[in-house]
């Protein structure tokens, strides 16, 4: 591939996104960018990134890159060495730089393991979802307890660092599955632990099967418990809780996802991909059928475009920093901006605070423990 280079010094993002829709299965709760038993696709999806990528003119050096899906593990061998080929030219990784890949345990062999690490994969993101079979069968998951033991065991031989994703909150599931979970995943001593609420989005299964009356939501006092029930068994045995929903070793938490909650800008390619560069969002095609056809025929893959004005990048800014368990420094905030906090929700804030949601603690501010359990119903106040 002949990749032009840049004439001169440009302030870029720092990050990449690169999203492989491909699933053996599309679980009913999932609501991602997803396509199930279309391996057929596969050649034609790796040549579209690429004739997208090519719209950048010339390689991005990144500190961070991150292979998302679906399931990027999914793709065989060659496939997969083309994908990390083509992710590498236009984005070389930094010294020092974050490699994230995205795997499901079913397809985490050593040949695999193997593969990633020797492309320079330093991360791993294992869905494991649960350490139960009736959780796993409920999620519609193709693994199991074994499996997620074996891929664990196999990943930490080449990569540095092994993260783990639990879903808590299924309809009928006790505080004792959860805590079972929370055990069965501190048993492998991973290095980062992503914890979800099941939610049910519009357009799922699981959506479709509630409006039906045929799963009920858990009780939102039995879910409350459950995330208190994660904060303190993970917090107890020395992950760090830096995110709402991610613990974190030492020296291991998700730098590329705090990118993200910075508000930092960074690239992003695939179907359904958003990136944000230079103040303008973009999202591509949901439809993996609609990016190959667009793509492939020379034609633009994106689906919306918004031009953030500097007020609402500020109040964006703002929540994904509170999202972080350290807060947002008004301060740096400032700088960063040219916006004040308290200009910009005086009102909610001055509610929030006096609620204990929010707290100042010297110049950060941050949600409290009570906070943490509401957060997602106070974004909408500073939006």
């Amino acid at each position: 591939m002949v990749v032009a280079t840049p004439s001169a010094t440009w302030n870029v993002p720092r990050s990449a996104y690169v999203h492989v829709p491909f699933c053996a299965h599309h679980c009913g709760y999932c609501n991602f960018t997803v396509i199930a038993g279309r391996g057929d696709l596969i050649d034609n999806y790796l040549q579209a990134l690429r004739c997208e990528l090519l719209e950048l003119k010339f390689p991005r050096p990144v500190d961070t890159l991150f292979l998302g899906g679906g399931t990027p593990t999914q793709l065989n061998k060659n496939e997969l060495r083309s994908l990390l080929e083509l992710a590498l030219t236009w984005f070389p990784l930094a010294e020092g730089g974050e490699f994230s890949v995205e795997a499901n345990p079913a397809d985490v062999e050593t040949e695999t393991i193997d593969l990633l690490a020797d492309w320079g994969v330093n991360r791993l993101s294992l869905g494991a979802q649960s350490f139960q079979l009736h959780k796993l069968k409920t999620l519609e998951r193709d693994h199991d307890a074994a499996k997620i033991h074996q891929a664990v065991e196999v990943a930490r031989t080449r990569i540095a660092s092994v993260s783990l994703d639990l879903i808590f909150g299924l309809p009928n599931e006790s505080l004792t599955d959860w805590s079972q979970d929370l055990q069965g995943a501190l048993a492998l001593c991973p290095n980062h632990l992503s914890t979800y609420g099941l939610t049910y989005e519009k357009g799922t299964r699981f959506w479709n099967r509630l409006q039906r009356g045929q799963i009920q939501k858990i009780a939102e006092e039995t879910e409350r418990e459950m995330f208190e029930l994660a904060i303190d068994h993970l917090t107890a045995a020395g992950l760090e809780h830096y995110e709402i929903s991610n613990f974190a070793r030492p020296h291991h938490r998700c730098r590329h996802n705090e990118v993200y909650w910075s508000g930092a800008e960074y690239y992003a390619a695939g179907a359904g991909a958003s990136r944000f560069v230079n103040g303008l969002r973009e999202t591509n095609h949901r439809s993996v059928v609609n990016y190959l056809r667009l793509v492939l025929n020379g034609n633009s893959p994106v689906a919306e475009r918004e031009q953030l004005a500097p007020e609402d990048a500020a109040r964006e800014q703002l929540v994904f920093g509170l999202r972080r368990l350290a807060g947002v420094d008004r301060h740096e905030f400032h700088q960063n901006t040219g916006f004040t906090i308290e200009g910009l929700i005086a009102a909610p804030l001055e509610t929030f605070l006096k609620l204990g949601l929010l707290e100042w603690v010297q110049n950060r501010l941050r949600l409290t423990r009570e906070g943490l359990m509401v957060s997602d119903s106070l974004w909408p106040e500073f939006l």
